[in-house]
């Protein structure tokens, strides 16, 4: 028995039709995700000892990872965001919490439980207090993804003694959530909003691993190459898009349209390469040098937005003013995906790659066993 690849691949056209249907009212994708629940998808991250593929909390899952964040991407990068940020919360789950807690979370997830991971701060950043056995939550989280369809949120939250942990927070239906993203010209499908936690209750064991977990390397940059997939998706439908419009016109075989087309792929297939190359090393950091971890992810970053930004210019250009016809899938992909590509702080990342190679190689993870 595998996983149904074949299944999440023809699906595309119905979370594509569906992001293009939502894209105009902001509309969360409800029918794809429960497709992509029915597929085993949501599951497919846990341990297979809990009943999943063990995509992205063991190690020989990585592949089967980029591959099904991927061809998510291909169809709805906001779907795609999504279920990145599942898999982010349940990887940090199995990487820092207890056997209990990893257990408990498995359960949650086969009884049709989403989580996500919300860290970004506002002008009321998330605190806790501990009252007996108990925690106390005050302050809020912006710009989560999934703000109210997220039923489980991994939160950052600073304690008093000013360290930084991870919570885990069960989520009712009607929380007290809000909108705070109604401008954005992109990834409007992906439900983003803010929080508020203030007053929220958790019993000690919504504690997930030690102070400083979420920021500790190489993991905390390593994760980056899951973004990486669902962008890479983006990218190659872009660029199928951009081969498949122009010969329906009849334009596919002018010299300067094949040159575009040339582009494109080799962007595609160079986004490819250092996802698979990203996703690879981390996930063999027992056998590499934390170092060398954090520095590939960052390079590979930066290959992935490049290439992106590239295939996006070569379909404008090349599509001319079709490109920005909203009845045209490709002029709410190249939103979607411009506004993706904004990853935090891309030069720092860069730059402390360039430092880190500057005076020693790249490791070669093709060759790990």
């Amino acid at each position: 028995m595998t996983f149904p690849f074949e299944a999440l691949s023809a699906c595309r056209a119905e979370l594509e039709e569906e992001a293009s249907a939502n894209d105009a009212q902001a509309l969360f994708p409800v029918s794809g995700l429960s497709r992509l629940r029915q597929l085993g998808v949501l599951s497919a991250v846990l341990p297979r000892t809990h009943g999943g593929w063990g995509f992205g909390t063991e190690p020989h899952g990585a592949s089967g990872l980029l591959h099904l964040l991927r061809l998510t991407g291909q169809g709805s990068l906001s779907l795609g965001r999504i279920v990145e940020g599942h898999v982010n919360a349940i990887r940090l789950i199995a990487c820092y919490g207890t056997p209990t807690q990893l257990a408990r979370a498995a359960e949650d997830v086969h009884d049709g439980a989403l989580f996500g991971v919300w860290v970004t701060e506002g002008s009321a950043p998330l605190r806790m207090d501990w009252s007996g056995d108990s925690i106390i939550l005050q302050g809020r989280k912006i710009l989560a993804s999934g703000a109210f369809h997220v039923t489980r949120a991994l939160v950052t939250a600073r304690a008093r003694d000013d360290t930084v942990r991870m919570l885990l927070v069960p989520l009712e239906a009607g929380h007290a959530a809000y909108p705070s993203m109604d401008g954005i010209a992109g990834m409007r499908g992906a439900g983003t909003g803010n929080h508020d936690f203030n007053g929220v209750i958790l019993p000690a064991d919504g504690v997930i691993g030690q102070p400083g977990d979420y920021l500790r390397q190489p993991e905390f940059s390593a994760g980056a190459w899951r973004a990486m997939a669902v962008a890479l998706g983006g990218i190659e439908r872009l660029t199928a898009l951009l081969r498949g419009q122009l010969a329906e016109r009849g334009r596919a075989g002018s010299p300067a349209q094949q040159v575009r087309i040339g582009t494109a792929l080799i962007a595609a297939e160079t986004a490819l390469l250092w996802t698979r190359r990203a996703a690879l090393i981390a996930s063999w950091q027992t056998q590499q040098d934390a170092g060398d971890i954090t520095a590939t992810v960052n390079l590979a970053r930066h290959a992935v937005e490049r290439a992106g930004l590239d295939v996006m210019e070569v379909v404008q250009r090349g599509l001319g003013l079709s490109a920005f016809v909203r009845s045209n899938v490709v002029e709410r992909l190249n939103r979607d995906l411009a506004t993706y590509l904004r990853q935090p702080a891309p030069d720092e990342a860069l730059a402390e790659a360039a430092r880190w190679f500057t005076r020693r190689d790249l490791p070669q993870p093709d060759i790990m066993p």
